[in-house]
């Protein structure tokens, strides 16, 4: 079993996985369909092809920096639907959007197939397509690939060795670090289950723990 560790800060990230109407939400870390979402990009998998080894893979994420919340208003025009059906063109559509400012995360993604792990490591490097922080106007600050990100560890010892992307310190003990589990923590329905075209995205159980807990403090 083996880990590929990466890193994902730039002045803004958001990742959504409720939003269906003109506002548009973000979790506090980054979601499993997100980060796949990076993945593909660099890989570059169309958004038709299915997913099944990447949707496999075991995710951690460990909260360096937590993100600042921020609100942005966006406006679109000739996209409001009456009642009856019709497009209203003449029509502005005001949409609330969320954001995170300034945030830092490692994460992690198991697998058994280094082949697998080592060929994502390898297109992060070089991406097919832009890589985004959730949505395509959120850049990476910084490369997404680490120096020897892949170490040869499950998700607990691997997110909780790691030094601290911040300081580049030893990490500090009481660090927010979040698991999926295979039975207990709460539900996140960000688990893709279909190609991303067809956006069709199930539950998965997420742990949230600290780095001391999971070093055994």
């Amino acid at each position: 079993m083996a880990t590929l560790l990466l890193r994902l800060q730039g002045p803004l990230q958001s990742w959504g996985t409720s939003s269906r109407f003109d506002e548009r939400e973000t979790q506090l870390e980054p979601s499993k369909s997100g980060v796949l979402g990076l993945v593909c990009a660099a890989l570059g998998r169309d958004r038709h092809e299915l997913i099944d080894d990447l949707a496999a893979l075991r995710m951690g994420v460990r909260v360096d920096q937590e993100g600042l919340l921020m609100r942005d208003f966006q406006t679109a025009t000739g996209v409001a639907i009456a009642a009856d059906g019709k497009v209203q063109r003449d029509r502005t559509v005001v949409s609330p959007r969320f954001y995170l400012a300034d945030a830092v995360f490692l994460v992690g993604l198991q697998g058994a197939d280094a082949a697998l792990l080592e060929c994502i490591q390898s297109a992060c490097l070089r991406p097919v397509w832009p890589l985004c922080l959730g949505r395509k106007a959120c850049l990476p600050s910084v490369p997404v690939c680490l120096s020897d990100g892949i170490v040869g560890h499950e998700l607990e010892p691997a997110l909780s060795r790691w030094p601290d992307l911040v300081s580049g310190a030893s990490i500090s003990e009481d660090k927010r670090v979040l698991l999926e589990d295979a039975a207990a923590g709460s539900v996140r329905l960000d688990q893709p289950i279909a190609p991303f075209a067809m956006r069709r995205f199930g539950p998965r159980f997420v742990r949230t723990t600290t780095v001391a807990e999971l070093r055994g403090g």
